[in-house]
C-alpha cells in the first residue's frame, strides 16, 4: 500500500513537470506577451502650461503618453529633474490638470539610496489614473524638501 501511495506521487509529479514543460504556465504567458503601444500626447495646449520650479532644480524633461496603469488606460506624466544646487536635494513634484485632478510625489520616492546628488538627474513617472483623453492644460510644481 505505501509503495504505491509513493509510486502514484511520484508518477504525479513528474507529470506536472512535464505539462509545466509543453506546454508552459499561465504567469509565463502575461509575462512573455508585449506591451500595450505607448502613445505619446501634448502636455498642455500652447500656452496652457505653467510652471513653478525651485531654483535648486532644473527641468530637464517633461513627457506625457497613454499607458495602461491597474488596468485602465492613463495619462503618465514622466518628470526629470536636475539638481542644479551645490548639496543633496529631495524634491516634491505636485501636477494639477485642468479637469481638477492631481498626482504629485516626491523625487526621489524613498532615501535609503539617497538624495539627489549635485548635478545628477533623477525622474519618476505619475499616473492619472482613467485619464484617457489628453489635458488641456496644466500646472507644474517643483519645491524643495526641507532637511
Amino acid at each position: 500500500m505505501r509503495v504505491t501511495k509513493v509510486v502514484l506521487m511520484g508518477l504525479m509529479a513528474a507529470l506536472t513537470a512535464l505539462a509545466l514543460t509543453l506546454g508552459g504556465c499561465a504567469t509565463m504567458e502575461k509575462e512573455m506577451a508585449k506591451p500595450a503601444p505607448v502613445k505619446k500626447v501634448a502636455c498642455a495646449v500652447q500656452g496652457k502650461m505653467v510652471r513653478a520650479v525651485a531654483p535648486e532644480a532644473k527641468l530637464v524633461g517633461l513627457e506625457c503618453m497613454h499607458k495602461m496603469f491597474d488596468g485602465a488606460q492613463s495619462l503618465a506624466v514622466k518628470v526629470s529633474l536636475q539638481n542644479v544646487s551645490k548639496e543633496d536635494q529631495r524634491f516634491r513634484v505636485n501636477i494639477f490638470l485642468d479637469n481638477d485632478k492631481a498626482v504629485g510625489g516626491l523625487i526621489p520616492r524613498k532615501t535609503k539610496k539617497g538624495l539627489v546628488k549635485p548635478g545628477a538627474t533623477a525622474s519618476f513617472t505619475y499616473f492619472f489614473k482613467g485619464q484617457s483623453t489628453p489635458p488641456t492644460g496644466m500646472t507644474l510644481i517643483v519645491k524643495t524638501m526641507a532637511k
